[in-house]
């Protein structure tokens, strides 16, 4: 019999994992979405943030938070220097769609294997304390494991979004996305301004990483649950919209999560994929595309 507690878990505990999928796909969001690079590789970026966090955590007791503020930078920088190389091997040439595929799948199977090499195959996971508490209002419990990675996925797309909308270089990057030809008849460069959106695209998943590690234990192959969900809630969402990302990742989140307990965990992928078919039926440019 279907109880009032085991529902209201089951959709806030939807909503809290739907919360930080959106942190995951925000970054997927501005590089597939507004900069039409397919980085097949953008979960492996997140789990390199992960393990990066807990490298921090374990060597200076960090607490991964905190590890984020000093992971962002760094990938940031590698961001920037992943860009580069795509372009001037593919972009420039024409080569970026299967080619430049091609090359995100690369980095993503060269990664996973320096992970195991590296770190082997064992879970890793937070020595943080709050990571087993849990609070409860009623019957409702709320897990800090949860509520932390919600938190700060939500603060990571309100910046990106506010970054976008409320900053010269911002609206440029949305310029790029629509007509990279005007931009450049304006004397603004196109390449940098991409440049700077892939970084804070790879930016964002290296924080998101830390917030993972807070999730759930980790281990190098992880991302490979993530790249489905990435692009489908990206697609969902509406191509380079934010706050599409957000109410896309929550709404999956939650289907998943009452399927996941009523019918069962194999079917969640099969319904949260089927529900991402029947929305672009309706709606073929996403929930809050153009």
């Amino acid at each position: 019999m279907l109880s009032f507690s085991l529902l209201s878990n089951a959709i806030v505990s939807g909503l809290l994992l739907g919360g930080f999928y959106a942190g995951v796909a925000a970054g997927a969001t501005i590089s597939f979405g507004l900069l039409d690079i397919a980085n097949i590789a953008h979960p492996a970026f997140v789990v390199f943030g992960a393990y990066c966090a807990f490298a921090l955590n374990q060597r200076f007791h960090l607490d991964p938070l905190l590890a984020a503020v000093f992971v962002t930078p760094v990938f940031y920088a590698v961001g920037w220097f992943a860009y580069q190389l795509y372009h001037h091997a593919f972009e420039r040439r024409g080569d970026d769609s299967m080619r430049g595929l091609a090359f995100f799948f690369g980095l993503m199977f060269v990664g996973e294997v320096v992970l195991i090499l590296t770190f082997g195959v064992d879970y890793r996971y937070s020595s943080a304390e709050y990571t087993s508490t849990t609070f409860k209002l009623g019957p409702v419990a709320f897990p800090l494991r949860e509520v932390i990675p919600f938190v700060g996925s939500l603060v990571i797309l309100v910046a990106a979004q506010a970054f976008l909308k409320r900053t010269f270089t911002g609206r440029a990057i949305l310029g790029v996305s629509q007509d990279p030809i005007a931009l450049r008849l304006m004397g603004a460069d196109p390449v940098r301004l991409k440049r700077i959106a892939f970084a804070l695209s790879i930016a964002l998943a290296g924080a998101a990483g830390a917030l993972l590690l807070v999730l759930e234990p980790i281990e190098p192959a992880i991302g490979r649950d993530f790249i489905g969900r990435v692009f489908a809630i990206a697609v969902l969402g509406g191509m380079g919209s934010l706050p599409g990302t957000w109410v896309a990742a929550v709404m999956l989140g939650v289907i998943e999560n009452l399927t996941s307990i009523f019918a069962g965990a194999s079917w969640a992928p099969a319904v949260a994929f089927g529900f991402l078919l029947v929305t672009l039926t309706v709606r073929p440019s996403g929930l809050f595309g153009r």
